[in-house]
C-alpha cells in the first residue's frame, strides 16, 4: 500500500497509519480525551485504554516530529544497540538516562528492562535472536519466529521495581518483506512508547538487513495503553502542538542493505569509546571509517558526548548530521545545540 491509501491515514479509526509521527500523535489522543478507565494501580493516577493496537505500514519513520515532545534521539539509538549488544548493566545505558537507575534492585544492572540480555543470551546455545533467524531461513511461512522477553519468574519478586512491559516479539517473513507483531503487556503512551517503538522497529529493520529482505508493517499491540497524571501537562501540550496535526517534515535514514553484525561490533567499540571520553569524532564524522548510516549515529553521540563534558556543539558537526537528526537535537536541548545556523 502507498501512504495514499485510505487505510493509511494520519487520524485512522482502523487502526493503520504510515508513519509513527501520525500514530503517535493519534493513539496518544485517544488515551487522553477518550480513556475507558481511570484508575491508581500501585498508586500512580492513569487514564487508559484496553488492548490497543495500530499497524505502521513504514516502520523505519519510527520518530514523532513534534517539537513539544522533545524527543531524545541519542537515548533511542542507544537503549537500541543497548538491546543489541545483549547487556544489562546501568554503565551504559546509565549514561544517556541518568533516571534509569532507579529502576535497578542492585545498584549495578536491570533485569525486567534489559531486553537484550533475553534476546541474545548469556553463552553460546542460548541466543534466541539467532534460533529466530534459522527458524526464517528455514522455513519462510514459520509462525515460530518468536522472542520471548516477559518471564513468570518476574512476578515471584516481591516489590520488583524493573518487570517487563513487553511480553514478546514476532517476525513474520512473507512475499519477501519480514513484518513484525509487537505484544506489550503495558505501555506509557507519552514517554514509554517513543522509546520502545523505535527500539523494536530498529530491530525489525536489523533483523531485514540480516536476512536481505525488506521491512514489512510493524503491528503494535498493548493490553493497558496508559497516560499518568503527572504527565498530563506535557500531554496538553504535544496535542496543542500543530506539528502533530500535519504530515512529518521528514524521512529518516535507512540502515545499509547489508548485514549489519558485520559493523555492530565495530559501532559498540566506538560508542564506548566515546561514552567514557576516552575518543571524539572530528566535526566532519571522517574519522570514524563506518558506512554513513552508522557514522551518523555515532556522531549523535559525539553531540552527546560534547554536552555531558561542557564542550561545544559546532554548526559543522551538525551540517555532517541528517537534517532530521538535527532538528530534533535542537528540540531536545535547545540553545546548546545550534540548530537553528544549520536551517537557515
Amino acid at each position: 500500500m502507498t501512504t495514499t491509501d485510505p487505510e493509511f491515514t494520519r487520524a485512522s479509526e482502523s487502526g493503520y497509519y504510515a508513519d509513527f509521527h501520525s500514530a503517535y500523535v493519534d493513539r496518544l489522543r485517544r488515551v487522553f480525551l477518550e480513556p475507558t478507565f481511570r484508575n491508581a494501580p500501585r498508586g500512580f493516577a492513569s487514564r487508559e485504554r484496553l488492548a490497543e493496537q495500530f499497524v505502521l505500514r513504514d516502520p523505519r519513520q519510527r520518530v514523532p516530529f513534534v517539537p513539544a515532545r522533545r524527543t531524545n534521539i541519542v537515548f533511542n539509538f542507544a537503549e537500541a544497540l543497548w538491546y543489541l549488544s545483549g547487556r544489562n548493566d546501568l554503565e551504559f545505558i546509565g549514561y544517556y538516562a541518568p533516571g534509569i537507575r532507579r529502576y535497578s534492585m542492585d545498584g549495578r544492572s536491570l533485569t525486567g528492562t534489559a531486553y537484550g540480555a533475553r534476546i541474545l543470551g548469556a553463552g553460546p546455545g542460548t541466543s534466541q535472536w539467532s534460533t529466530v533467524t534459522e527458524q526464517l531461513r528455514g522455513d519462510p511461512d514459520t509462525k515460530r519466529a518468536v522472542l520471548q522477553i516477559f518471564g513468570a519468574e518476574e512476578l515471584w519478586v516481591a516489590d520488583n521495581i524493573d518487570v517487563a512491559c513487553t511480553l514478546g516479539l514476532q517476525f513474520l517473513l512473507r512475499d519477501g518483506a519480514l513484518h513484525a507483531v509487537s505484544y506489550m503487556r503495558a505501555n506509557d503512551a507519552y514517554r514509554g512508547l517513543v522509546s520502545d517503538l523505535f527500539s523494536f522497529t530498529f530491530l525489525q529493520e536489523f533483523m531485514a538487513t540480516e536476512l536481505g529482505v525488506r521491512p514489512g508493517s510493524y503491528t503494535h499491540t498493548v493490553g493497558s495503553l496508559h497516560v499518568y497524571a503527572s504527565d498530563e501537562d506535557n500531554v496538553r501540550a504535544v496535542l496543542a502542538d500543530p506539528a502533530g496535526e500535519v504530515d512529518p517534515p521528514f524521512v529518516l535514514p535507512a540502515m545499509p542493505d547489508r548485514n549489519n553484525w558485520e559493523v555492530l561490533g565495530e559501532v559498540l567499540e566506538i560508542e564506548e569509546a566515546l561514552r567514557t571520553n576516552r575518543h571524539r569524532l572530528d566535526s566532519g564524522l571522517t574519522n570514524s571509517g563506518l558506512p554513513e548510516y552508522w557514522a551518523q549515529v555515532l556522531g549523535l553521540f559525539e553531540v552527546y558526548r560534547r554536552l555531558v563534558h561542557g564542550e561545544p556543539v559546532t554548526v559543522e558537526l551538525l551540517h555532517a548530521l541528517d537534517p532530521s537528526y538535527v532538528r530534533l537535537l535542537g528540540w531536545r536541548w535547545g540553545d546548546r545545540v545550534p540548530a537553528g545556523e544549520v536551517f537557515r
